[in-house]
């Protein structure tokens, strides 16, 4: 294994000088991208539709190509699933992955076309195995197995055709090369299995016998493994079953209210948490330093960048800007233009720059994912670094949490109301609301001005949920597993008032 390990390491390591190129000339890179796509896409039905033999510029394209939701793309997406093709894309479409739902509908089903996943989700899987061999060249990593915490899929016959739907990650196992199947676990037949506790199980008895050296999925149902494997193994911590585990490649929801829990777990010192962003409709970044999450914004993937402002995110018909100008630490939405037929997609992430050279963000959130009900202007960066406070100066940890307004009444001024599974069994709510409040106050003024004498806003009410609570929502809403995960903020009530319909609150 030791020869198996040097040769792919030394394969991973070539990638590094083109990475190297396009962070020297960003704006090139995605210009050339930019006119590939826009020749690809010109004899499709939207690029006849929107006439793209005539775009020359991309100020020509924004003006001529509205941005578009996936309600806009819905009827193009329906019409493919029902076999039809060259719509959005020039290539045959026969995969779709399924993410979480619309107001319009339980699930979104997002093309992916044979460039798509070779050109972007393969190469970054590939690309974040490269940088973590570069910033740790004495690696073993390949001398052992990579357990990938993937999703399922189905299978649907149209015309007798196969049309598969599923979650990105269960899509991208399956058609892995045969090395990369090599050098992962569970199988395949236990890996894309759709009934989760089953399948949790049954990967923690396959898995907890291999020599585990990487492990890649959602923090959120990567734990659940975690504490499988540790029960059935009666194991105190992770690293006396897979001594060898040097790195947890995450992504998909915030690590930070995770972090501390997965040391915990794991009792590791030799262990690097590696953070990415890749999502259904493209993989945008990798963690490319030590001692940071920081990720690099990848700019060859086939995937063309755009960016509004959040100031002007609610305009009519808000304008964005480009690559060369955006601004440190201001928040954007981000527009997508992809080589799966994506358009000036909005896909409902908003990040901020914390470098320009190279361009590396961090998600502060989602644009449908906030409280304003009183002009606070509440986003989930701002949560996630307060409840991160909170936890430290209490000493505690957060399983998983949801938040939404309670609007005024009877005299009563207006509050969060904030539904949190802690792992620990007693916790001192008064003092965490108390440090949270004070954190949310420091993170955000908006949030300060409306909590001034308790005019507009009163103190957080938390709602100390009982074990399993979420999990049970999830599985009751058919969202187990996947990239599935709880909303973390809302302007409305509608989740809140679910969750706490289960009656399951502890005392």
């Amino acid at each position: 294994m030791a020869l198996i390990n040097t040769l792919v390491s030394w394969l991973m390591n070539k990638r590094i000088h083109q990475i190297e190129l396009f962070i020297k000339y960003p704006h090139d890179v995605q210009a050339e991208w930019f006119r590939r796509l826009i020749a690809q896409g010109k004899y499709t039905e939207w690029g006849k539709d929107y006439d793209y033999k005539s775009i020359r510029t991309i100020d020509h394209y924004a003006e001529r190509v509205p941005i578009s939701t996936y309600e806009d793309l819905k009827p193009y997406i329906d019409r493919l699933r029902n076999g039809e093709q060259n719509l959005l894309w020039p290539e045959e479409i026969k995969w779709f992955a399924k993410s979480s739902g619309t107001t319009s509908s339980k699930s979104k089903y997002i093309p992916v076309s044979t460039s798509s996943l070779d050109e972007c989700h393969f190469k970054g899987g590939k690309d974040m195995l490269s940088l973590y061999v570069h910033n740790f060249p004495e690696t073993t990593i390949f001398d052992g197995k990579g357990l990938v915490m993937g999703g399922s899929h189905n299978i649907s016959e149209v015309n007798n055709d196969s049309y598969y739907d599923g979650d990105l990650s269960a899509i991208i196992i399956q058609n892995l090369p045969f090395w990369a199947q090599f050098l992962k676990t569970p199988n395949l037949s236990i890996a894309l299995m759709d009934e989760w506790e089953t399948k949790i199980d049954r990967m923690a008895r396959e898995t907890m016998h291999h020599n585990v050296t990487s492990i890649s999925g959602v923090p959120s149902w990567t734990m659940v493994l975690i504490k499988k494997v540790l029960e059935l193994t009666g194991a105190a911590h992770l690293s006396e079953v897979w001594p060898n585990l040097e790195v947890f490649f995450h992504g998909g929801v915030n690590f930070e209210p995770y972090r501390e829990q997965y040391r915990n777990l794991i009792q590791s010192s030799k262990l690097t948490f590696m953070e990415t962003y890749n999502a259904s409709e493209g993989f945008f970044g990798i963690q490319d330093q030590k001692g940071t999450n920081e990720l690099l914004l990848m700019l060859d993937y086939g995937i063309y960048y755009e960016f509004i402002p959040m100031e002007k995110f609610f305009d009519e018909k808000p304008q964005t800007i480009q690559l060369d100008q955006v601004e440190l630490n201001h928040n954007y939405a981000l527009v997508i233009t992809t080589n799966a037929g994506l358009w000036r997609y909005l896909i409902g992430d908003t990040v901020v720059f914390t470098s320009v050279n190279p361009y590396r963000i961090k998600i502060t959130g989602r644009t449908k994912n906030f409280i304003n009900a009183f002009g606070e202007e509440l986003i989930v960066d701002n949560a996630e670094k307060a409840l991160g406070i909170a936890c430290g100066k209490c000493q505690v940890n957060i399983i998983d949490y949801t938040a939404a307004p309670c609007y005024q009444s009877d005299g009563e001024s207006g509050a969060h109301e904030w539904l949190i599974e802690f792992e620990n069994k007693s916790v001192n709510i008064e003092y965490f609301i108390e440090t949270f409040d004070n954190a949310l106050k420091s993170l955000n003024s908006d949030y300060e001005a409306k909590r001034y004498q308790n005019m507009i806003l009163r103190p957080p009410i938390v709602r100390q949920m009982q074990s399993g609570t979420f999990y049970n929502w999830l599985k009751i809403n058919g969202k187990l597993g996947g990239q599935n995960k709880v909303p973390r903020l809302s302007n409305n009530r509608d989740i809140v008032e679910q969750i706490l319909s289960l009656k399951i609150q502890s005392s």
